[in-house]
């Protein structure tokens, strides 16, 4: 059986860090996995009004998306030692209900990377994002943890992933999820 897995990036630069850490999650998947990749540019805001008058296309896109996921790879810069809004605010319209159904993060698997410019990589956006899930009861993967710091050596002037410890580290990461999310597709 193969695993598909939602992307995301959590950042709407069209030379990001977490957007070429994605492609590179999509470069080195195992065999039997494959990542497909998810724009969050076009959501709204969160707003009650707006989900009580109907779901705007886009978030609808992005709830549908996730069920049809087995699981997800979240890759989140570190904003101010957390969490982007772009990204929390995704997770907010995927927690909600929608008619009938329970929420769309509601048993899914997630693996949670990020890479940063900075020394300690993602790994406070990434407790947050812990945080986030354990309301939405979304399953983290426990560890390894993936935080990418001191970024900027580890990639080309194309943005492609060229540091060999890197790659392999991310290779075995993502070994780790996909087992991780066979062992919990029949939660979500």
């Amino acid at each position: 059986m193969s695993v598909t897995i939602l992307g995301v990036a959590g950042s709407l630069r069209l030379r990001s860090y977490n957007r070429a850490l994605l492609r590179a999650a999509q470069e080195l998947v195992p065999d039997g996995m494959r990542i497909e990749s998810f724009d969050l540019a076009l959501l709204p805001p969160y707003n009650a009004d707006l989900e009580a008058a109907g779901l705007p296309e886009p978030v609808a896109a992005l709830k549908a998306a996730i069920r049809a996921a087995d699981g997800l790879l979240f890759a989140t810069p570190e904003y101010n030692h957390g969490v982007p809004g772009l990204l929390k605010n995704a997770i907010d319209w995927a927690s909600r209900a929608s008619a009938g159904e329970r929420p769309c993060l509601n048993g899914k698997a997630a693996g949670i990377i990020g890479a940063s410019p900075g020394m300690t990589g993602t790994a406070r956006a990434q407790a947050q994002l812990r945080q986030a899930f354990v309301f939405t009861q979304t399953y983290p993967l426990q560890g390894p943890e993936f935080a990418l710091g001191s970024c900027a050596d580890k990639f080309d002037p194309e943005l492609r992933l060229r540091d060999e410890k890197s790659r392999e580290f991310l290779r075995r990461y993502l070994v780790r999820l996909k087992d991780w999310t066979e062992r919990l597709r029949g939660l979500a």
